[in-house]
Formats: structure tokens, C-alpha cells, sequence
């Protein structure tokens, strides 16, 4: 699959753009795991403009995570087209729009997935946006904004007429948020449209290497996005990349290297942010991991690995966790 001239190779597999997940560090393990290509955080055109520093932070990247896509999210198109041109100075391979973050803090002030409320202006930044800049341009976005608009179909032509080099669709509507399962239906849709020639890259609930094989037999779409399922797991594209390859599931990977993975993720947000700070940023990682699934009579331990504030504690913690594996 190609956006323009980057080549992601057959059946590329790419993480997901996610706030206070997908930082650098993140994405360097998720590229060594087998990423393809990898988004930053998603960045706000309203601060970068206003140059706060956390948000000119997040235009960090380097030459390792190549390709790498930098998306941003706003609501008006002076604002965007400004910010777009700023992303376009931090080199990335590619700039992102964001129509689809669900949240209320985004999407309640008529951004991300709010714009799916405002589809003139949605197109509108869009085409201005791709006019804005020499490098490619993507869009990010939902089914529609709840049950009774699922907008996509007529939607994914109108974005690829504003010029863009690739599409993402999440299987849910803004109104769904994350919860019920993704409907890849309208996904496919998309893609066996013989009007699109851009590639449509599919997004929502790829948790295992068996359901991503399935996305792409099923729905034909060019590449799949991983999102929440990387959390506390990121060699998931290690054990994804091996099943579309071989067609046989990856070797199990042993207890004591998944928990040097994490406790690499520990060491990587201290040294990003500082202790404080980089444990209460990984929290969610291990919360979710599924390392620790099965282990009985874990709560006392899970209570007490979620709530350590140093980083002594947690790999004390964790040494303990390895004895039980």
C-alpha cells in the first residue's frame, strides 16, 4: 500500500494516534515491534498556534520512527491551515487530520468528531488544509455522528474530492464513543466503492492477529489501525505482523519477556517525563495489559502496582508479579 510516494509494503499495520499513549517512546517500541507506521498524539491547531510548550512538545519526532504521521484537530480553517503549516517545518511523512476523537472536551467544542455536525466545514478545512502544505494529507473520522446519520459512504468521496492521500475510518459513530463493537460494514463499503482510489485504512476493536487477517479478507481495506489494544501490549504488532506473514500464530512470547517490555515502558516515561510524572503516564499501560490476566488472587497486587509512586516500588512490585508468572 502506498500514501503518495511512502510504501508501506502488503497489509501494513499502523498505530493508532492516541492522547498520553503514542508518545515518542511509545511509538519507537511499537515500530521495533512491527508497526508500519506510527501517529503522534493528537495535537491541538488552537495551542500550537499560541506555541504552549506541551503541545510543541508532541511535533518531537525522529528519523527511527520514519514513516510517521503528525495529526492535528480544530475548528476553524485559519487555525488549521496555520497549524498545518508549522507540522509541515517538524518534517513528518505525513499531516493528519483528526474528525474523529469522540471525546467531550474535542468533539463537544465542534472538533474532531464534532465536525461530523458541520460536514461543509469539515470539507472546507480539509481542502485548504491539503492546499497548505507539499506533504500528504489524511483524514481521520468516524461512520457518522450517531445511528441515524451514518454519513460515511457519501462522506469518504467527498474527502478524497478536498484532495487527501488516504482515509481512516473507526468503525463507531461519535455517539457510540468506544463502547458496543465496531461495524466494519460501512468500512467495506468504502473501500469496494469503485469511485475510491485512495486507500481506506480500517480502524476499531483489531485485538488479536486472527481478527486483523479477518479485517482484511472480510473488508478488503488496505491497511488496519491498532488503538487500544497496544496498551500494556505493544509487541501485538510483533504477534500481528507474524500471523499475516506466516499464517500461523507467533511462538508464545515468555511471562518474564512481556514483563521487561513493561518495565521498559516504566524506564521510558521516567526518562521522557520524570518519576512522578512518567508512573502515572504508564498506569494505563499496565492496567490494561494482559500479561497479568489469570493471575489468581492479583487485586491486593494490581491495587497496590497502580497506585506505587516510585519507580523502586513498582519494579519491587514487579519482581513479585514474576515469581507468580
Amino acid at each position: 500500500m502506498k500514501i503518495k510516494d511512502i510504501d508501506l509494503g502488503e497489509r501494513p499495520v499502523l498505530l493508532a494516534p492516541m492522547e498520553d499513549v503514542t508518545d515518542p517512546a511509545f511509538r519507537l517500541m511499537c515500530k521495533e515491534f512491527g508497526a508500519d507506521m506510527v501517529y503522534t498524539e493528537f495535537v491541538s491547531a488552537d495551542a500550537l498556534i499560541r506555541s504552549v510548550g506541551k503541545t510543541a512538545q508532541k511535533l518531537n519526532i525522529s528519523d527511527k520512527e520514519r514513516p510517521v504521521a503528525i495529526q492535528i484537530y480544530g475548528r476553524d480553517t485559519a487555525t488549521m491551515v496555520e497549524a498545518a503549516r508549522i507540522v509541515e517545518e517538524a518534517r513528518p511523512d505525513i499531516l493528519d487530520i483528526n474528525f474523529g476523537c469522540p471525546v467531550k472536551r474535542v468533539a463537544g467544542k465542534r472538533a474532531g468528531a464534532g465536525m461530523l455536525q458541520n460536514i461543509p466545514l469539515m470539507l472546507e478545512i480539509t481542502r485548504a488544509v491539503v492546499e497548505a502544505v507539499k506533504i500528504p494529507v489524511t483524514v481521520k473520522t468516524r461512520l457518522g455522528w450517531d445511528a441515524n446519520n451514518k454519513i460515511i459512504v457519501d462522506l469518504a468521496e467527498q474527502l478524497q474530492d478536498c484532495g487527501i492521500a488516504a482515509l481512516t475510518i473507526h468503525g463507531r459513530t461519535r455517539a457510540q464513543m468506544y463502547t458496543g463493537e465496531a461495524d466494519w460494514t460501512l468500512i467495506g463499503e468504502v473501500k469496494k466503492n469503485p469511485r475510491m482510489h485512495i486507500p481506506i485504512i480500517g480502524n476499531g476493536d483489531v485485538t488479536t492477529p486472527q481478527r486483523a487477517k479477518e479485517r482484511f479478507d472480510l473488508y478488503g481495506v488496505d491497511a488496519i489501525m491498532i488503538g487500544r489494544a497496544s496498551f500494556g501490549r505493544p509487541w501485538i504488532f510483533k504477534e500481528v505482523k507474524h500471523y499475516l506473514e506466516t499464517g500461523e500464530e507467533l511462538p508464545p512470547l515468555s511471562s518474564e519477556w512481556r514483563l521487561n517490555v513493561l518495565r521498559r515502558e516504566v524506564e521510558d516515561s521516567v526518562n521522557l517525563l520524570d518519576e512522578r510524572r512518567g508512573i502515572l503516564h504508564v498506569r494505563r499501560h499496565l492496567a490494561a495489559s494482559p500479561l497479568f490476566k489469570g493471575i489468581p488472587n492479583f487485586r491486593e497486587t494490581r491495587i497496590a502496582m497502580l497506585r506505587a509512586e516510585t519507580k523502586e516500588e513498582l519494579y519491587r512490585i514487579f519482581d513479585g508479579i514474576a515469581d507468580l508468572l
